[in-house]
C-alpha cells in the first residue's frame, strides 16, 4: 500500500464500490470504522456484527453467481505463480524510486491473499499477502482493460487472487507489481476483522484460529518459530546418533506416568483402548530389541485439567539412549534447549513475560532437598521414614513463612518423599526462574526410576524447570525387572487406595474430572520385555509446547498450540 503501512490495512468491508457516504471528488479510498451500516448496494461494511456479516455474505454470494454468469469461475483449480513476495522483494530491491524493470524477463505471476486497497479514480492500489510477505499490486484502467470494472466491483478484502504484470517502484518507494491482468482464484464470503478492533476475542481467536492467522501476522510468525524449534530438536538429537521411531498411540495399558487416560472402544477387537499417556514404555521396548540411541517426537493424551500451562493434548520429545545415565541427559537437555534459542532468537538471552532468562551454559544445578532446606529451613533428610515429626515441622514453617499455601495437601501426603516433593512444589517450584535442574527425587515418586547410587530412598533422576514450570524430567532408567514390578505394583496399590478413599460413585465419578476413580493397570508386557534384559541406560522427556511458549514470549500453552481444544460453543 504505497504511503501506508499494509499490516493495518486489515478491515472488512465487502466491496471497492462504495455508496455516497464514501466518496471523495478526488479518490475513492477504504475508510476503518465500526460503526457503519451495511449498504446493501455496493455491500461496504465495517461492521462484523452477526446481522451484517450475514448482509455481506449474502452479497458476496451474489458476486460469485455474478461472475459465474460471466463465465468465470471464482473457485479455481491452480495458478501458476513464478515469484513469492519475498522474492520479488529481494530480486529488485536495488530498483529505484519511480523506475519501472521493462524486461520480458521481469514478467512476474504472483497470488496470494487481499488484505487492503485504495482506489483513485482511474488507479487501484491492493495489498497481497501470501506466505512470505506482501506486495503492492499497482491497478491502472489503462492496463486492465475490460477488468478495471470488475476489480472496483467484484474483489473483496479477504479474496484471494492471482495478478501477471511487471514491476515497478513508485515514486515514494513501495515496490509493486503492475498489473496487466488478475483472476480470482478464491471468492471470500466472510468479512477480515477490521483495522481497529481485529480479532481481539480470546475465545474466537483460538476457536478460529484461520481468522487470527489472517488478522495477526504474529500468531503465524509463532507457529513459523514452533516449525523451526522442532526442526532444530531434531537435528540436535541426530546428531548425537539418535534414530527417530514412531510407537502407538493406541495402547491396551497407559503406561509410563500417572495421569488420567482417554479411553475409548475399538468396535472389532471388542475392548477398551487409551490414548497414550507417556511414549516411555513402548520406547524401552525399543532398547530391549536392541537400539541404543531412540526418540519419538509425539502427541500425549491426558484426560486432565486445563490451564495456560495444560492442554489435554501435548507434544514432547522422549528419548533413550543405552549405556549412560542421567548426567548424560542434563547435558542433552542444555544442547537442545540453547540450539534452539540461538536457531529462532540467535541469542542466549530470552525476554519472557518481562523477565530475562539467561540460557548460557551451564545451568544451576541443584538436589531438592537443598532446595527445599533454602527456602523453608527444613532438612528433610533428619526425618528418615518419621512422616508425623516431618509433618509437625513442616506445619510450623509454614506458620513463619506466612504464604497462603494450602495446608491440607500435606495433611494428605502419605510418605516423607510424598511431603517432600509436595513441599517443594508449593515453595520451591514457582521461584525456579533461570534454568535449573533439580536432582535426587524421593523413590515413592519416581516409579521408574534407578535408585540413587550413594542416597537411600532417593533416584537418580532430575528435572529442568525454567520460568516456574517443568521443561523436562529424566532418570537413570530403572532396569531390574522385580524392583520395577514391586514399584509399579505399589503405585497401583497406592492409587486404589485414593480411589477408594474418595468415596465416589459412579454418577460423581462422571461429573469429576480431577478425581483419582480411573483404572491404574500394570503393562505386563512391558514387564514381560524387561525380563528380557534392557541395558543400562538414560531417558528424558521434554515438553515442546512448553520450549516453544519460551521462545516465543507466549503466555498459555493456547497460544503455541494451532487449534487448541476449547468447550462447546453455546
Amino acid at each position: 500500500m504505497e504511503g501506508l503501512q499494509p499490516l493495518k490495512q486489515l478491515i472488512h468491508f465487502a466491496s471497492f464500490k462504495f455508496g455516497p457516504l464514501s466518496y471523495n471528488r478526488r479518490f475513492l479510498i477504504v475508510r476503518c470504522c465500526s460503526s457503519t451500516r451495511v449498504n446493501r448496494r455496493s455491500g461496504h461494511s465495517t461492521s462484523t456484527s452477526t446481522s451484517d456479516k450475514e448482509a455481506i455474505r449474502a452479497i458476496r454470494i451474489n458476486k460469485v453467481e455474478e461472475l459465474r454468469s460471466n463465465g468465470l469461475e471464482p473457485y479455481a483449480y491452480k495458478w501458476d505463480r513464478t515469484h513469492t513476495a519475498s522474492q520479488l522483494q529481494e530480486i529488485y530491491k536495488n530498483l529505484g524510486n519511480g523506475e519501472e524493470s521493462n524486461s520480458e524477463n521481469d514478467y512476474v505471476s504472483i497470488s496470494g491473499r487481499i488484505v487492503a486497497c485504495r482506489a483513485f479514480g482511474k488507479l487501484a492500489f491492493l495489498t497481497l499477502r501470501d506466505d512470505s510477505g506482501m506486495i503492492q499490486l499497482y491497478c491502472e484502467k489503462e492496463r486492465l482493460i475490460g477488468q478495471f470494472e470488475q476489480l472496483k466491483t467484484l474483489v473483496d478484502i479477504g479474496d484471494i487472487l492471482g495478478a501477471n504484470g511487471s514491476i515497478k517502484r513508485t515514486e515514494k518507494g513501495e515496490l509493486s507489481v503492475c498489473v496487466n491482468s488478475f483472476s480470482i482464484l478464491t471468492k471470500s464470503l466472510l468479512p477480515l476483522p477490521d483495522k481497529y478492533h481485529g480479532l481481539t476475542d480470546i475465545d474466537k481467536r483460538y476457536r478460529q484460529r484461520y481468522v487470527d492467522m489472517i488478522a495477526n501476522p504474529e500468531v503465524v510468525d509463532t507457529f513459523r518459530k514452533r516449525a523451526k524449534i522442532v526442526s532444530e530438536i531434531r537435528n540436535a538429537v541426530e546428531s548425537f546418533g539418535f534414530l527417530e521411531v514412531e510407537t502407538p498411540v493406541l495402547q491396551g495399558a497407559a503406561g509410563g506416568a500417572e495421569a488420567r487416560p482417554f479411553i475409548t472402544f475399538h468396535n472389532s477387537l471388542g475392548r477398551d483402548l487409551y490414548l497414550r499417556i507417556a511414549t516411555e514404555l513402548h520406547l524401552k521396548r525399543m532398547l530391549v530389541g536392541g537400539f541404543e540411541k531412540v526418540y519419538e517426537i509425539g502427541r500425549i493424551f491426558r484426560n486432565e485439567g486445563i490451564s495456560t500451562r495444560h492442554n489435554p493434548e501435548f507434544t514432547t520429545i522422549e528419548m533413550y539412549e543405552a549405556y549412560s545415565d542421567y548426567e548424560s541427559m542434563m547435558n542433552m537437555a542444555e544442547e537442545i534447549v540453547t540450539r534452539c534459542a540461538l536457531a529462532v532468537n540467535g541469542k542466549l538471552k530470552v525476554d519472557y513475560q518481562g523477565v530475562e532468562i539467561c540460557l548460557d551454559r551451564p545451568w544451576r544445578r541443584e538436589t531438592m532437598h537443598n532446595l527445599v532446606r533454602e527456602a523453608t529451613g527444613i532438612d528433610f533428610k533428619n526425618f528418615g521414614d518419621d512422616l508425623k515429626a516431618a509433618k509437625e515441622h513442616t506445619r510450623k514453617a509454614f506458620d513463619i513463612l506466612g504464604d497462603d499455601l494450602d495446608k491440607s495437601s500435606i495433611e494428605a501426603c502419605s510418605s516423607v518423599g510424598h511431603l517432600l516433593n509436595e513441599v517443594f512444589e508449593m515453595v520451591v517450584e514457582p521461584k525456579l526462574v533461570q534454568p535449573t535442574f533439580v536432582l535426587d527425587y524421593p523413590i515413592e515418586i519416581s516409579p521408574l526410576a534407578k535408585p540413587h547410587r550413594r542416597h537411600s530412598g532417593l533416584t537418580e533422576r532430575f528435572e529442568l524447570f525454567i520460568c516456574g514450570r517443568e521443561m523436562a524430567n529424566a532418570f537413570s532408567e530403572l532396569t531390574d525387572p522385580l524392583d520395577q514390578r514391586r514399584r509399579l505394583e505399589e503405585q497401583v496399590r497406592q492409587h486404589n487406595e485414593k480411589k477408594a478413599a474418595s468415596g465416589l460413585n459412579k454418577e460423581q465419578e462422571n461429573k469429576d474430572d480431577d478425581d483419582d476413580s480411573y483404572e491404574v493397570t500394570l503393562d505386563e508386557d512391558f514387564l514381560t520385555a524387561l525380563e528380557y534384559g534392557m541395558p543400562p541406560a538414560s531417558g528424558m522427556g521434554l515438553g515442546i509446547d512448553r520450549l516453544v511458549m519460551l521462545l516465543t514470549d507466549s503466555a498459555s500453552i493456547r497460544d503455541v498450540i494451532a487449534f487448541p481444544i476449547r468447550k462447546i460453543q453455546q
